[in-house]
């Protein structure tokens, strides 16, 4: 009988201890969530809605509070009580209201005032887990912010507490961290075939204390296509800390694009770090972006230090080709041997270098006149040089040709622009000047010197007073003993013979002379020269008698 006593003595007093505890809780009672961090874990990646995670309840509430069952004695009481907090996550405003007002910032959730935490709408955690934050307010309206994160995790036969919940503490410094675990069965919910695969976030266990490693926040290059028509602003990328686990965080942007010149361009959502582009960009204005991005503790300052975010903008086919010049001019000597580099046409573009989008080839679209063939010229596509393609160019004929050439990008296949290439045949000397005589006959007194004997005239095909027709005479026989100079009159199309000494009658009273004719420049294609036979009478004239 004794011993019965001393069992029921024995629970009283641990009541009572456990009252006189709650006693002094309530004394120094802080509002809030009695949990840093709150963790559900499901094994399905495919949550549907209604499925029930756990609760998020009060702390004065009967039913987060209540054993399970009877204690059989004092020993059971005594675990219970000290199991109790591990296996509820507790909010308290430090009155006795057992039901509050909580709200989920991710819409697919939602908590009913009584803490059970349900889906609202179908969630497919396709990164292994999502992460959201709960929001209650206590007595004063002050505002409590409790992170969640509900986590995939395969099913295995791995030992765990009975009831299938974890608490972790880590320590980091003098502060300490309590993730409560949850474990939902949502094996009913089968896994769908076309459920991508994720990495498995393995969250440490606590074994005397985990010291926290040191995260790295690093944000990748962000690509954004130019001319993006939107709507805007436009998501672009999303920035995370590691320590929105813990804490409610906000994020900010600061530099060229956010709060310097150009401003506005670039805007990030304060509450879920999601970067958005104002308006299209324009990589042939500005290639690359570089500004910073901040993560802010809610009332403890950077979560983070600074991270510079580098968006590249991604070149578009948006720019045509275009020529260094409208109309290009050009000569083309009508002699010019196949091959023979006329004319080189340069097109820009002003898409990104050594990219398809800039990659040019050139054609010739047309060629005016069509004559003696359609094909005269060539161009190099990689190029731009214009070369002679044929043969037969003739100046007298088709003194001048037009050319429509063509850059297109994409390698020929995408964007063109045009040009006009104007080309003089120039003229060559492939027409021999013709004397319109083949022979002539003059009589010249005897003794005479320097007096005009005869002028010849020629004909030539070539442009006038070129080179190319501008006559040049010679004597080639007939004239061994240098009587005779022929000179090219002022027009260039005469021959002017003279006597350089006085002819002597009663030696030779007649000379045959042979005289050719070319140009001033040779013959650019093989031609017969020219001659005419002059025969040249010499008159006699009565002289005085010579002494002897």
């Amino acid at each position: 009988m004794r011993t019965a006593w001393f069992a029921v003595w024995g629970l009283l007093v641990l009541v009572f201890q456990v009252l006189a505890i709650e006693t002094a809780e309530e004394a120094t009672c802080v509002s809030g969530f009695e949990s840093d961090f709150l963790i559900f874990k499901v094994t399905r990646k495919y949550l549907r809605p209604g499925t029930r995670l756990g609760k998020v309840c009060g702390s004065q509430s009967v039913e987060c509070n209540a054993p399970d069952r009877v204690a059989d004695s004092a020993d059971d009481l005594k675990k219970q009580l000290k199991t109790l907090f591990f296996r509820q996550v507790g909010f308290t405003d430090c009155t006795d209201r057992t039901r509050f007002l909580f709200i989920s910032d991710d819409n697919r959730f939602m908590v009913q005032t009584d803490g059970l935490l349900k889906v609202k709408r179908a969630v497919d955690l396709h990164e292994g887990h999502r992460d959201f934050f709960i929001n209650s307010w206590d007595s004063q309206g002050r505002k409590m912010t409790l992170p969640v994160r509900v986590l995939y995790q395969r099913h295995h036969n791995a030992h765990q507490h009975e009831d299938h919940n974890q608490n972790v503490e880590d320590r980091d410094g003098d502060h300490n961290h309590q993730h409560h675990l949850i474990e939902v069965d949502s094996t009913k919910y089968p896994e769908r075939a076309d459920d991508p695969e994720v990495p498995v976030l393995n969250l440490p266990k606590s074994s005397g204390g985990l010291k926290r490693k040191k995260r790295e926040w690093v944000i990748p290059d962000i690509n954004v296509a130019e001319n993006t028509r939107g709507p805007f602003p436009f998501k672009i990328s999303q920035i995370r800390s590691s320590e929105d686990k813990l804490k409610k965080i906000y994020y900010s942007i600061t530099g060229p694009g956010a709060d310097q010149p150009p401003m506005g361009l670039f805007t990030m959502d304060r509450g879920t770090g999601i970067l958005y582009v104002t308006q299209p960009l324009d990589r042939e204005k500005q290639a690359q972006y570089k500004f910073q991005a901040h993560a802010v503790a809610e009332g403890a300052g950077n979560a983070e230090a600074p991270m510079e975010i580098v968006v590249n903008v991604i070149d578009q086919n948006d720019n045509k080709p275009i020529f260094t010049q409208d109309t290009y001019m050009g000569q083309v000597a009508e002699a010019s041997p196949l091959g023979f580099e006329v004319i080189t046409v340069v097109a820009k573009d002003a898409d990104e270098p050594g990219s398809d989008n800039s990659d040019l080839i050139y054609n010739i679209m047309s060629q005016d006149p069509q004559f003696p063939t359609d094909s005269v010229f060539t161009i190099n596509p990689v190029t731009g040089v214009i070369r002679v393609n044929a043969s037969g160019l003739d100046r007298e004929k088709w003194p001048k040709y037009t050319l429509t050439v063509q850059a297109a990008d994409m390698k020929g296949d995408g964007l063109r622009g045009e040009a006009k290439v104007i080309l003089t045949v120039t003229d060559s000397n492939d027409n021999a000047p013709v004397y319109t005589e083949s022979t002539y006959e003059a009589a010249v007194d005897e003794n005479k010197v320097d007096v005009v004997v005869i002028k010849m005239l020629v004909a030539d095909g070539d442009e006038p007073y070129t080179p190319a027709w501008n006559a040049k005479f010679r004597i080639v026989a007939g004239d061994p003993g240098g009587l005779f100079n022929v000179t090219t009159g002022s027009n260039k199309q005469e021959g002017i013979i003279t006597t350089t000494k006085g002819l002597d009658y009663e030696k030779n009273s007649g000379h045959t002379l042979l005289v050719a004719v070319e140009n001033e420049v040779p013959f650019a294609i093989p031609l017969i020269t020219a001659t005419a036979t002059v025969t040249v009478n010499v008159l006699d004239v009565n002289e005085p008698p010579r002494s002897i």
